[in-house]
């Protein structure tokens, strides 16, 4: 697929000051010592675009997309929240006449999917894009009330949490009322912090984002979604919930893994062992199989349990973190938490939550715990560790380090 035509950008955003590096070039320089001829084949949509995975569960991994798969699965082809445009020219004619007023603020660093699709978004609108060096919370509102900022993408509560924080203290009364919508992907905002941060900034519309490095996007998040129901998705045409060794839909109510169709990468970089258990083909179609379990209702809502390989089995039963994870999150006390298995001669494994404690908060006791746990979980579901940290570990994208939170309370255990 031919790049359509570039569209200037209104409003230029202003940078520090370049600091002189050694050896280094100016761009007009380098640009005028280049050959004038294109020294590259003309483009297409079967260029290459490589997006590295979190780490979540392992090592990352380089994503291998081309370009017109990535347009229409991570971009929503030129209109994610309309119709797809079917050739380059038409999305060129979309952003001469759709006019401006949206500015995109990707706030994770750009080395994330989340961030990098935002951005492109924002591109193939005609729009600005603001971007920031580093997550500074302070800073963010600043540029929000500063840019105006209308469309806002984060990961998760380990990036709102401090927003709310700084809203509610040292920048009480930042003017975010261009703010109309904030998405996370990666991460989920659980419905605790929803909550506080709606009550901040009522009319911003908060997105609960499903997708991944492997899928682009594939749907959003109900609004009856939270620690009662699951968390439910309306998911987009081309993602189903199979079974991950016949290929083939589960029953209503069954459990599968998520998978999606269609515009997928070709595979993972340098890593055939890897592509060949993620990617395959089935009815003339490519596919990719994701790591997320989930079941699927009569009417096509997909409930997101969890992670296959971070699920805990405890005498039996499986328990999904990122559910007890959201319980935690709405004790009074709590600011953030991991949960992970720790191995048990009982039940081979039990729930431990690693936590991270409000300033200021007295250490809650695992009866407490237990206690507030036990009015949103199931037993088989409520900690049987409690370990309080003083932060909790992440990626620099915001994503949970489970092999950090596993470390943490397995040593604990042992002392």
């Amino acid at each position: 697929m031919a790049a359509p035509e570039a569209v200037a950008v209104p409003e230029a955003v202003a940078v520090p000051e370049a600091v002189a590096v050694p050896e280094a070039v100016a761009f007009a320089d380098a640009e005028a010592a280049g050959s004038p001829g294109r020294g590259f084949p003309a483009r297409s949509g079967d260029d290459q675009f490589i997006i590295y995975t979190g780490g979540t569960t392992g090592m990352p991994k380089g994503v291998m997309w081309r370009q017109e798969d990535l347009f229409f699965a991570g971009l929503g082809g030129g209109a994610p929240t309309g119709e797809p445009v079917k050739t380059p020219e038409e999305l060129a004619e979309r952003v001469a006449t759709g006019g401006y007023g949206i500015t995109f603020f990707p706030t994770p660093p750009l080395m994330h999917g989340t961030s990098t699709l935002t951005a492109f978004i924002g591109f193939n609108f005609g729009q600005r894009v603001v971007v920031h060096r580093k997550f500074v919370p302070e800073d963010v509102l600043r540029t929000v009330e500063k840019e105006k900022v209308t469309s806002m993408s984060l990961v998760g509560d380990a990036m709102l949490r401090p927003l709310i924080d700084a809203l509610s203290g040292p920048l009480k009364g930042t003017d975010c009322s261009a703010l109309f919508s904030v998405s996370s992907s990666g991460a989920i905002m659980s419905e605790t912090v929803r909550r506080q941060f709606r009550e901040l900034v009522p009319n911003a519309m908060l997105l609960n984002n499903f997708g991944s490095s492997e899928s682009g996007f594939n749907g959003t998040a109900t609004e009856d979604s939270g620690p009662e129901r699951g968390f439910r998705l309306r998911v987009n045409s081309r993602t189903r919930v199979v079974d991950p060794a016949t290929h083939e839909p589960v029953a209503t109510g069954e459990i599968g893994r998520v998978a999606q169709c269609g515009h997928v990468p070709l595979g993972y970089y340098n890593d055939p062992r890897k592509t060949a258990e993620t990617f395959f083909e089935k009815d003339g179609q490519r596919w990719v199989l994701l790591g997320d379990m989930a079941t699927v209702d009569e009417d096509g809502v997909v409930t997101v349990l969890g992670r296959g390989s971070q699920c805990i089995n405890t005498g039996g039963e499986k328990v999904y973190p990122e559910e007890v994870e959201q319980a935690l999150k709405a004790h009074p006390d709590v600011y953030d938490a991991l949960v992970a298995g720790v191995p048990d001669a009982t039940w081979g494994n039990h729930v431990a939550a690693v936590v991270q404690l409000r300033e200021g908060a007295a250490h809650p006791s695992l009866a407490d715990i237990q206690g507030h746990c036990r009015t949103r979980l199931a037993g088989y579901k409520i900690p049987r560790q409690l370990v309080i940290t003083d932060s909790i570990q992440r990626s620099p994208s915001g994503k949970a380090d489970y092999r950090w939170a596993r470390q943490v309370a397995v040593a604990a255990e042992r002392r």
